[in-house]
């Protein structure tokens, strides 16, 4: 979505460990330089813990392509079993063959492992048991693994065994039952999170391997990512891809750190201040209080001298002061608009509008909007984009937006021009800023649209129909050029020359394909008749 718009090949911050975006830090190169000693040279047990989202995975990734050759691994990934499930687990990642009448015992299950074990020892193999998330490891489970540190010979464990874990894990194994395999532990690291400026590191790296030759992100923003995320790398990279969508939709071509606050405010699902906002709430508070006190001892009676009665009649009456004109309302804000209308911010309440604006009927149906729009000839469309894909498919729209309490609130875009959106809340139509706009939505939205063809598919080459018949005549249409004959329904060769043409006119990517966006654009440039607009705010329309 918005890698092309930054200059990217692919995005950066998913969250899938894959090898090409492996960073190590100082912390994880420790880590990982600690487990391969222990695998090579230790016996009994290793544990390896953190926070999660740490890296644990990724070490442990990084460990695997590193053992030698001579190693055999039996990976554990879903502890939450009995001792005889967690035998018959090891069994299957060594692929040692398991007859019927062992399954489900025990005694049989180890002897089978010990002669496995045995026998690679005899052939110079060593073997490896990692066990991941093994905080969820039962007591029991927890001693059959102790008891299989008892297979060995006269110098030499038969089995390596790596733990690894939360926290949590430590606290499990200092538990008084576990003393015995809490000695065994011969080697113990935990992986703390990155460091500042490890963070801006791994930031840059992940940026470069997908591509990046600019900053994407601005120096105080990526000073944002660190303190917002506290250096765990998997928040960092969640906190990231919603800010880079966030300037997507802005058309911002740069992370600032207030859409990095913004972004993390969508994550942690409440509202986060920069740092100066809070010390200035604290402060605030402080002063309020401090005010307050002064108020109430201002307020207390005192005692006043008593006054001579000729001195009041004396006195002589103060001068009417005209009171000032009464200041006007200030303006709502977006998101007080928001707050103030919940009933008129629901989906029921953006798709009753919506279908309005199409001459239709929408009846509140708990989610059945988009079949209740199919009734009516009408295709829901769900998309990610920017205001200016909006501006290109000039359609009404709802806008899936997140207020201040992190809530989902939808209203339906009306029109939109240089500078101000309008929006449908409920009964009411508004117009606002884009920017102010922009703070609440991150590119979410929902459009109706009639198929000329009646279907909806991606159109590409060597298919045939009424819709690719649709498409030839649109562009040839919109080009200039004679209208082909009906029968002219096939994708060829001069129909993606004439999407790729389309396409580049309209700066969208130019594959030759005409998927739904495409479609869309060429249908709101070729004005199909009933197919209601987005109003110009009053100035040409822009985003």
């Amino acid at each position: 979505m918005y890698t092309s718009f930054f200059g990217l090949t692919e995005k950066p911050f998913a969250i899938t460990p894959d090898p090409r975006y492996l960073y190590l830090s100082e912390r994880h190169a420790e880590a990982l330089a600690h487990l391969a000693y222990g695998i090579a040279e230790a016996g009994g047990f290793i544990q390896l813990t953190g926070e999660v989202g740490t890296g644990k995975t990724t070490v442990l990734r990084s460990l695997l392509q590193q053992l030698p050759p001579h190693c055999d691994v039996a990976l554990i990934l879903n502890p939450r079993v009995t001792p005889a499930e967690f035998l018959q687990c090891i069994c299957d990642e060594l692929h040692v063959q398991v007859l019927p009448a062992a399954t489900g015992s025990v005694k049989a299950l180890v002897d089978l492992l010990t002669h496995f074990l045995l026998d690679a020892h005899g052939r110079s193999r060593r073997v490896v048991l990692m066990v991941d998330e093994a905080q969820n490891l039962s007591a029991d489970v927890l001693e059959q693994v102790r008891l299989l540190t008892n297979l060995e010979t006269a110098t030499q464990k038969l089995l390596q065994i790596l733990l690894i874990g939360q926290p949590e894990l430590r606290a499990v194994l200092a538990q008084p039952e576990l003393r015995q395999l809490a000695q065994r532990v011969t080697g113990r690291y935990h992986l703390e999170a990155l460091r500042r400026p490890e963070t801006i590191a791994y930031i840059r790296h992940r940026l470069r391997v997908a591509g990046a030759t600019r900053d994407v992100i601005a120096p105080a923003a990526l000073g944002e990512l660190h303190r917002l995320s506290r250096g765990v790398p998997r928040i960092i990279n969640v906190i990231a891809d919603r800010a880079l969508l966030g300037a997507y939709t802005r058309e911002e071509h740069r992370v600032t750190s207030s859409l990095v606050r913004r972004a993390a405010s969508e994550v942690y699902g409440r509202p986060v201040l920069a740092p100066w906002l809070r010390w200035a709430a604290i402060a605030g508070a402080v002063a309020g209080a401090a005010l307050l006190a002064v108020a109430i001892w201002r307020t207390m009676p005192a005692e006043k001298p008593a006054v001579p009665p000729a001195t009041v009649a004396q006195a002589a009456p103060a001068a009417a002061v005209p009171a000032p004109a009464p200041a006007p309302p200030p303006r709502p804000q977006l998101g007080a608009l928001l707050a103030l209308d919940a009933a008129g911010t629901t989906m029921d309440s953006a798709f009753g509008s919506l279908f309005r604006m199409w001459g239709g009927e929408y009846l509140p149906s708990n989610g059945l909007g988009c079949v209740q729009a199919a009734n009516q000839g009408l295709t829901c469309v769900w998309q990610r984009g920017s205001l200016a894909q909006l501006k290109l498919i000039n359609r009404p729209a709802i806008l899936s937006l997140v207020d201040d309490t992190n809530s989902s609130r939808q209203v339906v875009l009306s029109g939109l021009g240089q500078g101000q959106a309008r929006l449908l809340i409920g009964a009411s139509e508004v117009e606002v800023p884009i920017a102010e706009l922009a703070d609440y939505w991150f590119g979410e939205f929902l459009v109706l649209w009639r198929p000329q063809s009646g279907q909806l598919r991606p159109l590409r080459a060597g298919m045939r129909g009424e819709d690719v018949g649709w498409l030839r005549h649109g562009l040839e249409q919109l080009g200039g050029l004679p209208i082909s004959e009906p029968s002219r329904d096939v994708f060829d060769a001069e129909l993606e020359r004439l999407v790729e043409d389309f396409q580049r006119s309209r700066r969208l990517s130019v594959d030759g394909v005409a998927g739904v966006q495409t479609q869309l654009v060429l249908d709101a440039a070729l004005g199909a008749p009933g197919t209601p607009r987005l109003a110009d705010t009053g100035t040409e329309a822009g985003a």
